[in-house]
């Protein structure tokens, strides 16, 4: 989660059936979402809880400016007992919402769940601002037309909304006039959900960002509201209160990044006339090959320091990848089941335990056949048949070096500039199999890598 600025609130706090217990303290909330509370003095009254330690599960709190929060799942890092004196203690939070107090054992639901990602005004390529100029660029006419809501049906009775938000020149107009826009994702539910379920909505969308722009991209602005839970508006009206959200999102990264639009992988335009359907086969492949996903994503996103820690896991995001995608196996299951009934059978009873161990798993295919599996409908990208062998070789022999650092695979093993290479096409083949999820044909995938200049370069490494 990006912040614009350190929020550092000072105010009350106290747990929810202990209101007579106010804490001052200092809410403070770093950039990357890290929450942190310093308290003065201690929630417990006796000595008894403070050895058994209290229940932080939820602590509710007043701050300047932003009212009630409401300050999930807190534990203590540094707690302090002072018989004499002022003592301080340190608690960790792992999600703050501003602008709401919710009771003890209230369970945390809302209608929505509005947010934006960085890069999100770039990949959609959508404004309502039209500025065109007279004779000699010396006069200049600004239009602005609001732009169209775009909704799209997920899945459980949730949509996901792309709208934009925008500000015009406020009068009187003496030096200067401004027209501002942003776009924005907006979850929502006719029925009120869980907020990690929306919040485990909000990652997924955000990965495919992180996908679509090739880019860490993280999310900021998040903010929820509820049916149930009104503000006052304008002649005694009511509307739903906007609630901050703050917690520590993934992906993140320190440095913000540099959003280039000629080195997206694709832009809203390739796929805004089917738009939901992509949307929804992400959401569906996400579901099942998470895991390959998460490993790609910590290679990608910068997550390795070292490139034996980045190669290791897009070895193992391809494996895996085919893993969830494939049954292939050496033989029949049936076959294979009997075969191994047949061996056990016939082992002797003190070796059963060792034999069956090592049958287990003995109808898998290898990892140097799942490479060539995964390469197949892309081989083209890969040159001839021999260069395909000894690339899907290379990657195999690495891969067990760096998992056994065996001394007879050390001289064959790819290192350096030649490894860095290798993770290269190993991510550019990942990238090809997203691209299928997603629902894009070989020949639109074809396009969309002879368009893309920084993914040609991956393909054509040597």
């Amino acid at each position: 989660m990006r912040l614009k600025e350190e929020y550092k609130k000072s105010g009350y706090f106290w747990l929810p059936d202990r209101i007579e217990n106010k804490l001052p303290g200092t809410l403070s909330i770093l950039d990357g979402g890290d929450i942190e509370l310093e308290v003065v003095g201690l929630f417990s009254e006796n000595l008894k809880s403070i050895v058994e330690d209290d229940d932080l599960s939820r602590i509710i709190g007043q701050v300047e400016r932003d009212g009630l929060v409401t300050l999930e799942n807190c534990y203590y890092i540094k707690r302090n007992i002072a018989f004499e004196g002022i003592s301080k203690s340190l608690i960790r939070v792992n999600q703050a919402l501003c602008g709401v107090a919710f009771d003890k054992d209230e369970e945390i639901k809302f209608n929505s769940l509005s947010f934006t990602v960085e890069g999100l005004n770039e990949w959609l390529g959508i404004s309502g601002i039209r500025v065109s100029y007279g004779e000699g660029f010396k006069t200049a006419n600004i239009e602005y037309i609001p732009q169209e809501e775009l909704v799209y049906k997920l899945e459980n009775g949730i949509y996901l909304h792309i709208k934009l938000l925008y500000s015009l020149p406020g009068f009187p107009v003496i030096s200067e006039a401004k027209v501002s826009e942003r776009a924005y994702f907006k979850l929502s539910s006719q029925e009120a959900i869980l907020l990690p379920e929306f919040i485990r909505l909000l990652q997924k969308v955000t990965y495919f960002m992180c996908f679509a722009v090739d880019s860490t991209v993280s999310i900021l602005d998040v903010t929820a509201n509820s049916d149930e839970i009104l503000e006052k508006g304008k002649e005694n009206s009511t509307r739903p209160a906007d609630i901050s959200v703050y917690y520590p999102s993934l992906p993140f990264s320190q440095e913000i990044p540099r959003i280039k639009i000629h080195e997206m992988l694709f832009r809203f335009d390739r796929i805004k006339d089917n738009a939901e359907s992509i949307f929804s086969n992400w959401l569906k492949a996400y579901s099942i090959i998470r895991p390959s996903l998460g490993l790609y994503f910590s290679a990608v996103t910068g997550s390795h320091k070292f490139l034996d820690g980045k190669f290791l896991a897009l070895a193992q995001a391809l494996e895996t990848y085919h893993r969830r995608t494939s049954s292939d196996t050496i033989m029949e299951r049936g076959k294979f089941r009997s075969l191994f009934a047949s061996l056990l059978c016939k082992c002797p009873k003190l070796h059963r335990d060792w034999l069956y161990s090592r049958l287990r798993f003995g109808n898998e295919i290898s990892l140097g056949q799942r490479i060539k599996a995964i390469i197949e409908p892309f081989k083209s990208y890969f040159g001839n048949r021999d260069e395909r062998k000894k690339l899907i070789r290379k990657i195999v022999v690495t891969r067990n070096y760096l998992t056994h650092y065996s001394e007879e695979l050390e001289v064959e093993a790819a290192k350096g500039a030649e490894l860095w290479v290798l993770c290269e096409k190993m991510a550019a083949i990942f990238k090809m199999h997203l691209f299928q999820q997603l629902g894009f044909s070989v020949a639109e995938v074809q396009e969309i890598i002879n368009s893309n200049e920084r993914l040609k370069r991956k393909l054509g490494e040597i």
